[in-house]
């Protein structure tokens, strides 16, 4: 089966969105008391046999069940008797609210860390309608139960054939915008696409955003250090007002408009950059990184800007919507051997030119590095060597250089909302 996500805006009125932040507020009240109970089971299952702590002991009778699931879930009818606040809200979002909290849990026992968290006001942003009878967008609407239609800006039709599975609705910018996430699927049978054509490797960096084996490059946008002052004198606005009050949210809004802002920048790069890549060449091979130690290294607010992890899931995911082959293959190593025969040149970080001592080929460090991720991609996945001409949209080899605020062949508009 095919499934996929397509997110769209909308634009709910403004008793809609009362409603939604008070669905929210019970969803966090109800996540957060069965985060409770599932906490003292494990803390009075903590205590030794023989001898009990000088401080405190969580005591709770010996058969007493583990507060699974099904077990928090049949426990919701009779919550409602108690509190008849849980009954404004639908009953799937709240049975969707505690599946959320045990799949954070059986990812914690799978991985070793990653306990659950109890939320705090406010961090509680999106809730899930698990199914639907019907297809609920129509006449540039969508219906949610309880809540009614809402306006949502369609940009993008829904494939015919495909049927609406999922709903979650998703607040950003502290409650100020509102978005849905709808989940589609098709009863068919998709296939991974074979390697095959033009195969190129890509070495991501700093210096150069990524370099690719035939020498194209993509220079790195500096998202997060451009904004950076305008950010500081927003934060220094914030620090200024009176906590919790109106002005001060009026001013905690402006930054988390602009780390909205941030964030769907970067995104659309990544897009973009997937999408000229895939004009080049049909098998795309790329090093497996450790996005996450990058992310805690020396370098590692470089690293969170150009957000290398992002780009290599969203490159997955375009290659593999346009019919192309993409791979990941052993990092270890490629910038300190040389491409043309295979001999171990050691360098350290501030060397950016590759020389080879054995054979005298000189160019690029990361130039290199991609050649040799295309050859460790090539003997990974053998692929029918072949020569495919750019199509007429596509971007040539080059640098891309910063025009204004867009890149060339890169043309940004904003959406705005659809008319009444």
């Amino acid at each position: 089966m095919l499934i996929m996500n397509y997110r769209y805006r909308i634009y709910p009125n403004a008793d809609q969105q009362a409603q939604m932040l008070e669905w929210l507020e019970t969803c966090r009240g109800v996540y957060n008391y069965a985060l409770r109970e599932l906490k003292d089971w494990l803390a009075s299952r903590k205590c030794a046999v023989d001898r009990c702590s000088l401080s405190k002991e969580y005591i709770i009778r010996c058969d007493t069940p583990f507060p699974s699931y099904h077990l928090q879930q049949n426990n919701l009818p009779k919550a409602k008797k108690v509190s008849p606040k849980l009954k404004s809200v639908h009953s799937q979002v709240l049975q969707t609210t505690i599946r959320r909290l045990h799949d954070t849990w059986e990812n914690f026992r799978s991985r070793g860390f990653g306990f659950p968290r109890f939320k705090k006001f406010g961090q509680f942003k999106s809730f899930l309608y698990p199914q639907f009878k019907k297809n609920p967008i129509g006449n540039g609407m969508i219906d949610l139960p309880k809540i009614g239609k809402v306006a949502i800006n369609l940009h993008r039709p829904i494939p015919d054939g495909f049927q609406v599975k999922q709903v979650r609705v998703i607040s950003r910018a502290r409650h100020t915008q509102w978005y849905v996430v709808v989940t589609i699927a098709l009863d068919v049978e998709i296939l991974n696409n074979p390697p095959s054509g033009r195969a190129i490797g890509i070495d991501l960096g700093l210096e150069k955003f990524l370099t690719t084996s035939d020498a194209f490059t993509v220079e790195r946008p500096k998202f997060f250090k451009d904004l950076k002052g305008e950010l500081k004198l927003l934060q220094r606005r914030v620090s200024r007002k009176k906590k919790r009050s109106k002005n001060w949210e009026k001013a905690q809004i402006k930054v988390a408009r602009l780390h909205l802002k941030i964030a769907n920048t970067r995104k659309d790069f990544h897009l973009k950059t997937a999408h000229v890549l895939c004009d080049q060449a049909e098998t795309i091979f790329a090093e497996d990184l450790n996005t996450v130690g990058l992310n805690r290294g020396m370098l590692r607010t470089e690293c969170i800007d150009a957000s290398f992890g992002q780009f290599l899931d969203l490159l997955k995911w375009v290659c593999w919507k346009r019919g192309n082959y993409f791979e990941r293959v052993d990092p270890k190593g490629t910038s300190q051997t040389c491409p043309e025969c295979g001999a171990t040149v050691q360098k350290n970080l501030s060397q950016r030119e590759h020389i080879c001592p054995e054979c005298n080929y000189r160019t690029h460090r990361d130039h290199a590095a991609a050649m040799v991720i295309r050859l460790r991609g090539l003997e990974k996945v053998p692929v029918d060597g072949g020569e495919r001409k750019p199509s007429a949209n596509s971007v040539l080899p080059g640098e891309r250089q910063l025009i204004g605020k867009c890149y060339a062949e890169m043309l940004n508009c904003e959406v705005k909302k659809p008319a009444p």
